[in-house]
């Protein structure tokens, strides 16, 4: 197995960036660099326009082919790696959650993960000029109000990526109050699946009860809170196992499972392998 580091590789904001908010809009063709095409986390909330060619791409596990009209939105806990260009040309933006306006950043949740999502060329038309406006802010520093500027503008821009993917959504006769409560708890859950995992705990936390709290989201999901929790924790585990140099204890011990034996049986169950069988998928 080739030697890893201990924790998946965080690809920070480079310096000279404005506080936060990167923006670039290249061509590219061929092998990616080195520092995104190994598996990698944003230092942000990334959001790309595919506006020519096609890029291939893989996004925890999946790859996928971004074929030109499209855009993608990853988020800072996915795990992801370029695998080639074609003839690409790309804007791309990454920002850091602080300079992401509070209600933007709920509707992002709802997103994760997030499907590559082809668009008509009159919105990419939009598209290109926004960015195309931002570009031409991030390069004039000498405004007094320069950050706010383009915090503004980038904000702009996620809510023109955010509107695209609102589009796809069916309304519900339950949309204000349920959809509302499993967004909560989607938050809640990426903030806590470490350390709680039972389904009465979350309802505790909302202030619900848990027969309500799992009516709400399985209506808008589909799916129980007991499934939805159970697959964060096997996401990351297999993040971890695939993409870090830690012990299959070490993550368990990560995820909050004193007890190693549990936390196998549970990821067996879940993907048909024991953890150390997924983690042999990684041998060159």
């Amino acid at each position: 197995m080739r030697k890893k580091d201990k924790n998946i590789p965080v690809n920070i904001l480079p310096e000279g960036t404005s506080k936060g908010i990167m923006m670039m809009r290249e061509s590219f063709h061929g092998s990616p660099d080195s520092e995104v095409e190994r598996a990698h986390r944003d230092g942000g909330y990334t959001f790309i326009i595919q506006e020519k060619g096609n890029t291939t791409i893989e996004i925890d596990f999946q790859t996928y082919c971004i074929k030109a009209p499209a855009i993608v939105y990853i988020n800072p806990h996915q795990v992801h790696r370029v695998i080639s260009f074609d003839r690409a040309m790309l804007s791309t933006w990454i920002v850091t959650e602080e300079n992401i306006s509070a209600a933007y950043l709920s509707l992002l949740q709802d997103f994760t993960p997030a499907d590559i999502l082809s668009v008509k060329p009159e919105t990419l038309d939009i598209l290109s000029d926004a960015v195309a406006l931002c570009m031409k802010l991030s390069g004039n520093k000498t405004e007094i109000l320069y950050h706010s500027i383009l915090k503004e503008s980038c904000n702009t821009l996620i809510a023109l990526i955010i509107s695209q993917y609102l589009a796809l959504e069916k309304p519900t006769v339950y949309h204000t109050r349920f959809e509302d409560i499993t967004r909560v708890f989607k938050t809640t859950l990426e903030k806590n699946y470490k350390r709680v995992k039972n389904p009465r705990d979350y309802a505790g936390l909302l202030n619900l009860s848990t027969s309500y709290l799992n009516e709400c989201v399985k209506v808008t999901t589909g799916k129980p809170v007991s499934i939805h929790i159970q697959q964060r924790i096997i996401l990351e585990a297999k993040r971890l196992l695939f993409h870090s140099g830690k012990s299959v204890k070490e993550i368990a011990d990560e995820l909050g499972y004193d007890d190693f034996s549990y936390f196998t049986r549970l990821f067996s169950k879940a993907v048909g392998m024991s953890p150390t069988a997924f983690t042999a998928k990684n041998r060159e």
